[in-house]
């Protein structure tokens, strides 16, 4: 293979206002995919009465945006090394207001998949850009590490602010509303953008391979819709051996052709760096842990306890506000105390506690006994995303930074979607398994009960009064049962991840200075002088 990037001088020096004006624009750029991605969650319920979708279309509508998200990530950061981040971040910006719009009125569950999945198409293009602006624009070593936190902290911020968000917007508009708000925000950052940002792009980029996108796409998607299917019980199905088979193939005949070309989608060879590839599979599982338990308990405080959207939105912001303080406060001066690998195997431990204090919920439990646990989570998970997006960053060339972002990115997008998935496979089979309806209920009644609380309540309501709320009673106790099972899986899982992030990431130095000789797997050397060498 030839090299990638010939050798590259001194990064741009930017004015402090061109820096923070980008980064103010960037973080309106996380804000509203995030905020986006976990408001919807508040809308469920709206959304069951409305477009009636059956248990297996709300975890679709739930998992569209991130699977294409997921999917098409690798490739737009490529498309942003090789065309320039602000265009194509200016680009994705329109595409996403324009998609939004499209979304809000969707008029049917299957419309409502399809507008989602257009929805991440759209989202794909502005993640990679993003992170790889901050990282050009901040070249300073710990202002980059600095900057990251914030991002990282802001972002997780915003997973909590959905619910908030969308439950002030469902207590007085339609469940479309949630959508429709993305739009006049697009059209200031599309405006603010175009003036503001710096252009980027790769001196030399080469043109980018066409095979290698459906490639991907068909590989990603492929395993992650069998995933889902088994995880929700229908791994009996022909179709989902096939996928998975055919995604595993896509996957392999992608890495293969990335080997092969002289100026690949991504470069493989950054898989073999133990930091590189140590913290995209950490940030993968805090993406996974913090999307799944935002969802569990906006359906635990809507459904069980009864409150509504905004009520339950509101309760859910001490593991946001954890998350804020994690990863812009408390990471990057951790790292220089204890190093990364300890910053994120203590983020995780954290994590594992507070998901075992959570799992003791009941169907009448105090809020206040929920908020310390769910602070903690938070800030664990704060603290795993900066230290494990700043190494990523910080172990590439500058000019590879789109494609780094990407992987970052698709990492921590498919765990997000993965996090639904198989956690609210989990608790949708508990729940299932464990529901004990009361004798004597019309057959239409105990099928809707059984195949999801949201259903029970929804058919409880035309029964007779005492009876309805024994189903309802019932169909709580039973969910509650999914809710302990789903958070136990994630404490382990924790645990777990932490043990290997502590190996994996301890030779990683607690500087990573801003240009790295990029052949040691693991860790950064300076390069010296200021010069990039190529992969």
């Amino acid at each position: 293979m030839n090299t990638l990037t010939p050798p590259a001088g001194p990064p741009a020096v930017y004015s402090a206002s061109r820096k923070w004006g980008t980064f103010g624009i960037c973080l309106l750029l996380i804000l509203v995919p995030n905020i986006d991605l976990t408001a919807l969650n508040q809308a469920i319920p709206h959304l069951t009465a409305d477009l009636r979708p059956s248990a297996t279309q709300i975890l679709w509508i739930a998992d569209a945006y991130g699977f294409a998200l997921a999917g098409l990530l690798i490739t737009m950061g490529g498309v942003g090394d090789r065309i320039g981040h602000k265009r194509l971040l200016l680009i994705g910006t329109a595409l996403f207001g324009a998609t939004s719009a499209l979304t809000a009125y969707a008029s049917s569950a299957e419309m409502l998949i399809a507008a989602r999945f257009l929805l991440g198409l759209a989202g794909a293009t502005l993640m990679p850009s993003a992170l790889s602006l901050i990282r050009r624009v901040f070249t300073d070593p710990k202002e980059r590490t600095m900057a990251v936190g914030m991002f990282a902290g802001i972002g997780g911020l915003a997973v909590g602010l959905g619910p908030v968000v969308g439950g002030a917007l469902l207590d007085h508009f339609w469940w479309g509303s949630v959508f429709l708000i993305n739009v006049p925000i697009m059209a200031a950052v599309l405006v603010a953008g175009s003036a503001v940002l710096p252009e980027t792009r790769m001196p030399n980029p080469g043109r980018l391979d066409l095979l290698s996108v459906p490639l991907s796409i068909a590989g990603v998607l492929g395993v992650v819709y069998a995933i889902k299917e088994v995880a929700a019980g229908e791994g009996a199905s022909a179709a989902v051996p096939a996928a998975a088979l055919g995604g595993l193939l896509a996957l392999a005949a992608f890495v293969l052709r990335q080997v092969r070309l002289d100026d690949p989608l991504i470069d493989v060879r950054l898989f073999g760096r133990i930091a590189f590839s140590g913290s995209v599979a950490t940030n993968m599982f805090a993406m996974f842990a913090l999307v799944a338990q935002s969802l569990i308990f906006s359906l635990y405080f809507q459904l069980v306890l009864g409150w509504s959207p905004l009520e339950s939105g509101l309760a859910g912001l001490p593991g946001a506000l954890g998350a804020m303080v994690g990863g812009a406060a408390l990471a990057p001066p951790l790292i220089g105390a204890l190093g990364r690998a300890r910053v994120v195997a203590a983020g995780l431990a954290l994590g594992a506690v507070a998901f075992a204090l959570l799992s003791q919920v009941g169907t009448d439990s105090g809020y206040l006994s929920l908020v310390g646990p769910m602070a903690m989570s938070g800030l664990g998970i704060g603290m795993v995303m900066t230290v494990t997006a700043d190494t990523v960053l910080a172990t590439v060339p500058r000019e590879r930074s789109g494609a780094a972002s990407a992987i970052s990115e698709t990492g921590m997008e498919l765990g997000g979607s993965l996090g639904m998935a198989v956690l609210g496979s989990i608790l949708n089979a508990v729940y299932r398994n464990s529901i004990e309806l009361p004798p004597g209920l019309p057959p239409e009644v105990g099928h809707a009960a059984r195949d999801s609380l949201s259903g029970a309540a929804e058919a409880a309501a035309a029964l007779p009064t005492q009876l309805g709320r024994q189903v309802v009673a019932r169909a709580g106790e039973a969910f509650v049962d999914g809710v302990h099972v789903a958070l136990l899986c994630s404490a382990g899982l924790a645990a777990c991840v932490a043990v290997f992030a502590l190996v994996a990431l301890r030779r990683v130095p607690k500087v990573i200075p801003e240009h790295v000789e990029p052949g040691l797997p693991g860790e950064g050397v300076p390069a010296g002088h200021g010069q990039e060498r190529p992969l």
